[in-house]
């Protein structure tokens, strides 16, 4: 019997599940499984996997979960076949109560991507609790004067099975005087009354003892028993009779307990014992009812609290009882009345932190909301901070999904704490938060920046290899591997630059490093570009030019361009006597190949055969007589000139002049007994002599030109003046070396004249400006003071 029970079960659940599978596929929005309650757990329940048209392997790699409301795991999903199973046996008494069908309803949530189906799993009832009557003894007081067809009320049996499983008809034994009539309540529910059959006689039979059995409609029935004490009272005519067979009120389920309810009342005709009433609870079970009636005023009070979650309605039976035994009966019908005293619930189902910058519409986490009370007590609204940079948006029932309304910025907010509101419509409205905390993931979206777009820098020349010259300095907004900088030289613009044996950079820290010593005379200035590189993926850069300034050092001693200084026969001035004070004898040409205030030069007198004869501007290196000839003085002069330069420290250089007094420039010059005794030694001066000249008038008329365009050059930009105060009495001859002034001098070899002298005559003074004249002027009164000349 118990096999062709469960085929019958088995039918059934498939034809109830084929018919949900049809519903299903026509739009359903749910789908809905059937399943014997009490079933073993691991037992199977359905493929989601192949009733969803789902892949197999789609249900693991797509994060999929069961979710059940409270979060109470009744199934599990075995994702890798897609087989929905029993975690534990059901009962559906406990989960459902009363209620049918007793339906539970469950999610499956497929995170990645987000998806929902709604599935139902019905429970239906089997046969698993027998009826149990609240008392084991009933007491009926029956008058004797009851006329056979009378009705008297008996407790019906509970049974906690629902439809053909519960309670379906009732019978008494013995029958010699009763039987037993079922009917049925307005809630579905049968309930006995007994038919007395046969006049009582109290004389005769003053007690039966009857046992009432309550059968279900299982297969097999299962059945309960109580028993009858029917107690036979002497004659009482009349029933209490309630104002009302029906009550019906409405309670708050906060209502504190003793709170009046509802007060019944009865009457009877009878006078005396027979027409006083008592009443009481025709269900008197404590565990069911939370009422209590006083047995004289027929006031219902509560004993506990009420709960509306729990139990929203209640029929409560009264029975008014007289002296006599006969008794009446009334329904009691109490609504219970929801108030706003349960606050929503939140559940995070999947929380995704952190989440990536830059990214919009990212799901950052699933949630849940519900509130067990009902009408706008149960509605709920779901907020977050308005200044947040995300949004809530409702995607299934009581599922929200939090998501990014914009890209976020790392690098200006990397964590953001979001509190979740979930409010109430009740009143007073009530509200529940949530905090999460978003933790914000960096994206190499931030290229290095240099502190400055380019950089100066100054070195010495003459420098020590390594030398650290200078850094440069870049900085990543990103966090982790993309903030990592590396710094790196480009190829240069210059394809003749030689900058890789110039300059280094320490990839870490920006640090650059002379690799050899630098000449300021070779290579003044020279640019070059830093690339800054971080470690993100792809990787960002920047560029910043680096132009690297090699300043002057002291290192180039004053050169002597005329006299030359070569060790053949000397150089010999020739200066008549008749020369007045300041005639000029010869000019020093001497150049620096060191600039700025290392090339200014200045002329000295260091040592002279005769003291105070001549003279030399420090200016120019121009050397005049300082007062006039006479016959006393020697014929032959020696002077030592020294030349220097202003540099720290100074470098010098000196030269010799030999100036001979003669007549007149017609007087025949004589050589000197070493020259006579060596011609050929003579002849080889007439030659210096000759290119000293022609490289003193090409010197002279270079720089003439070069000073031309060098002042045309200056008007467009601002020259470079070097820094510092620089001593009067210096004169900048920076690769010129030229005089201040023009001078030409008339040269002619005279011919026939076996000496091969040169002889030289005055000096012609060029055609100057005004400006030009004056200056020379006050140059001539300058140095005829210097030598105290009035």
């Amino acid at each position: 019997m118990e096999t062709a029970l469960a085929k019958t079960l088995q039918k059934r659940q498939v034809v109830f599940l084929a018919l949900l599978l049809i519903l299903w596929e026509a739009g359903s929005e749910s789908i809905r499984y059937s399943m014997p309650e009490e079933t073993e757990s691991g037992s199977f329940v359905a493929n989601l996997a192949k009733d969803l048209g789902l892949r197999v392997g789609e249900l693991a790699s797509r994060g999929a979960r069961i979710h059940y409301k409270g979060n109470k795991q009744l199934l599990q999903l075995d994702v890798k076949t897609g087989n929905l199973l029993l975690r534990e046996k059901l009962d559906r008494e406990v989960l459902c109560g009363a209620t049918e069908p007793c339906i539970l309803h469950f999610q499956l949530l497929l995170e990645n991507p987000v998806q929902f189906f709604q599935a139902d799993l019905q429970l239906t009832d089997i046969n698993d609790h027998s009826p149990e009557f609240p008392e084991s003894e009933m007491l009926l007081k029956i008058p004797e004067s009851a006329q056979p067809g009378s009705v008297f009320p008996l407790k019906i049996a509970q049974d906690f099975d629902i439809g053909s499983n519960t309670v379906q008809s009732y019978t008494v034994r013995p029958k010699s005087h009763f039987h037993v009539l079922t009917h049925n309540r307005g809630d579905g529910r049968k309930y006995p009354e007994l038919v007395l059959d046969k006049a009582l006689d109290r004389e005769e039979l003053p007690e039966l003892s009857l046992t009432l059995t309550a059968l279900d409609g299982g297969a097999p029935p299962r059945s309960g028993t109580a028993t009858v004490r029917v107690v036979v009272l002497d004659n009482n005519d009349n029933a209490p009779e309630f104002l009302q067979s029906l009550y019906e009120v409405q309670v708050l389920e906060n209502s504190p307990p003793n709170s009046l309810v509802v007060a019944v009342s009865a009457r009877d005709l009878d006078v005396g014992t027979y027409g006083s009433v008592a009443y009481a609870l025709f269900q008197g079970d404590d565990v069911t009812q939370p009422f209590v009636i006083d047995e004289i005023t027929g006031e219902i009070r509560l004993k506990r609290n009420l709960d509306f979650e729990a139990t929203r309605y209640y029929n409560v039976e009264i029975v008014a009882t007289d002296g006599g035994g006969l008794s009446g009966k009334c329904t009691v019908a109490v609504e219970v009345v929801d108030v706003n005293d349960n606050a929503p619930e939140l559940t995070v189902t999947t929380l995704a932190s952190p989440t990536p910058e830059n990214s919009p519409e990212t799901v950052v986490a699933v949630f849940s909301v519900s509130d067990p009370d009902s009408g706008d007590n149960g509605r709920m609204l779901c907020s977050i901070q308005n200044d947040l940079p995300f949004l809530l948006k409702h995607t299934f029932k009581n599922f929200y999904s939090l998501v990014t309304e914009r890209p976020l910025d790392r690098e200006s907010r990397a964590e953001y704490n979001i509190t979740i509101s979930v409010t109430d419509l009740g009143t007073p409205r009530l509200k529940t938060e949530h905090v999460i905390t978003v933790q914000v993931s960096d994206v190499n979206d931030n290229a290095p920046a240099f502190t400055r777009t380019s950089y100066t820098l100054l070195v010495r020349e003459n420098n020590s290899p390594a030398l650290h010259i200078g850094s440069v300095s870049a900085t990543d907004a990103d966090a982790g591997a993309n903030a990592q900088v590396t710094y790196s030289l480009l190829p240069p613009q210059d394809a003749h630059l030689p900058l890789a044996s110039l300059v280094s950079i320490n990839a870490d820290s920006g640090q650059l490093f002379a690799l050899r010593a630098l000449d300021f005379e070779a290579l003044q200035a020279f640019e070059f570009r830093v690339r800054a590189a971080d470690a993100g993926s792809p990787a960002l850069s920047s560029e910043a030019r680096v132009r690297v300034q090699v300043l002057d050092a002291n290192d180039n001693a004053p050169f002597v361009l005329y006299p030359l200084q070569n060790g053949s026969a000397p150089c010999t001035e020739l200066v008549p006597r008749a020369a007045e004070a300041g005639y000029l004898v010869s000019k020093v040409v001497a150049v620096d190949g060191d600039a700025g205030q290392n090339a200014w030069l200045s002329y000295q007198l260091l040592k002279a055969t005769e003291p105070g004869l001549f003279g030399v501007w420090a200016h120019n290196g121009e050397v005049r007589t300082a007062r006039l000839l006479s016959e006393r003085d020697a014929p032959k002069h020696r002077l030592l000139v020294l030349v220097r330069d202003n540099g720290e420290p100074p470098l010098s250089a000196s030269v010799t002049l030999h100036v001979l007094l003669v007549d007149g420039f017609s007087q025949p010059y004589l050589p000197l007994p070493e020259a006579a005794a060596d011609p050929a030694r003579a002849d080889a001066l007439t030659g210096y002599l000759v290119v000293a000249l022609a490289s003193v008038s090409s010197l002279f008329l270079f720089s003439v030109l070069l000073f031309v365009a060098v002042r045309l050059c200056r008007r467009s930009r601002a020259a470079s003046v070097p820094a510092g105060p620089f001593p009067g009495h210096l004169v900048d001859v920076s690769g010129t070396g030229t005089l201040s002034q023009s001078y030409q001098y008339e040269v002619y070899l005279r011919g026939g004249s076996r000496t091969n002298e040169f002889k030289f005559l005055k000096p012609i003074i060029p055609n100057l400006p005004p400006q030009g004249i004056g200056k020379e002027i006050e140059e001539n009164a300058t140095f005829q003071n210097s030598f105290g000349f009035d």
